[in-house]
């Protein structure tokens, strides 16, 4: 039987903690109607027997202290609210045992934003990790040794894994189930909640918003200028001649700065500006395509598919109600 242990960490998100659980004892109970014995002991575990939550609205009863738990079988380590900092400074008694749960052969996943807890842990160093897209920039610069992988719901590694962000957790989970209790049990369970099972990518519902949190001021002018101008052909040329840097030099400032080399840039706030245009206006997509500065229908609809993980003509039908 694998041990599961759901940290009940301070600031924790009340559905993170539930909905593990409720997935995990529900495995249990498709299992024993059909004759088999259940396959998960499932915990809620943490530094102390109480733990409130929302502001004291709800109170989470443990089933066991961490310390009296000397090894499990798979760590969740839930979505945590308000500033990840503190978040993470009212959790750091949970990282040793974390780590030491990994080292004597636990598994470890993170729900959401969750994985600023695991990163804080450094067992992520080196490797890759998924995390709310909203909350992207600032794990980068929380964790600069981690690849964070923007677009991915389930990313896994060696025993930790993460999830993308708010309820996309719900894919890593079934990810889990199938893992513990084959691809049957998977599918049973993706029916029974109403889950969209294999869904591996959180593109479509990334919204951009260009880090301007540096202090690199000519970059952030350029910024500025790209997306002033949407509509408009500009090239990398243009704007380190426009700021009077090298081509090169502009490049590399420019991806240090905002994560995304210039090129990206532009083609991510062209892409942002179609998205909502296509959301909520009556343009078709190739008038849409003209107003964001592209002429090739085929380029159009690549970088769309590449950026957002669906066609126009799909990301239009998805989002926009009269259509």
């Amino acid at each position: 039987m694998k041990h599961v242990s759901i940290l009940i960490t301070n600031d924790a998100v009340l559905a993170s903690i539930a909905d593990p659980r409720i997935i995990f004892t529900g495995i249990n109970e498709f299992l024993e109607a059909a004759g088999k014995p259940p396959l998960f002991k499932v915990q809620l575990v943490g530094l102390s027997k109480d733990v409130k939550l929302h502001s004291g609205l709800f109170s989470v009863h443990t089933n066991e202290l961490i310390s009296n738990i000397s090894k499990t079988d798979l760590i969740i380590i839930p979505a945590m609210g308000g500033d990840m900092r503190i978040a993470i400074k009212k959790n750091e008694e949970f990282i040793p045992w974390i780590v030491k749960q990994y080292y004597q052969g636990a598994e470890v996943a993170s729900l959401c934003v969750g994985a600023f807890l695991l990163a804080a842990t450094s067992l992520l160093n080196g490797k890759e990790c998924s995390t709310h897209w909203l909350f992207a920039e600032q794990f980068r610069e929380m964790f600069p040794e981690v690849t964070l992988v923007d677009d991915r719901i389930v990313t896994q590694q060696l025993g930790l894994y993460s999830s993308g962000g708010a309820t996309s957790y719900w894919n890593l989970l079934l990810y889990l189930v199938e893992k513990y209790a084959g691809r049957e049990m998977a599918i049973i369970a993706s029916k029974v909640y109403a889950l969209e099972i294999d869904r591996k990518s959180q593109s479509p519902f990334i919204m951009f918003n260009g880090q301007k949190t540096h202090e690199d001021e000519p970059i952030k002018k350029a910024q500025e200028f790209i997306e002033a101008n949407i509509a408009e052909r500009i090239s990398v040329e243009d704007l380190a001649m426009k700021y009077a840097i090298g081509k090169r030099h502009f490049e590399r400032r420019f991806k240090k700065a905002t994560n995304n080399t210039p090129v990206e840039y532009i083609q991510r706030v062209k892409i942002e500006a179609a998205k909502k245009q296509l959301e909520s206006g009556r343009k078709n997509v190739n008038e849409v395509m003209y107003t964001v500065g592209y002429t090739d229908t085929k380029a159009f609809r690549t970088i769309f598919k590449k950026i957002t993980g669906l066609s126009p003509v799909e990301y239009r039908n998805k989002y926009n109600k009269a259509a």
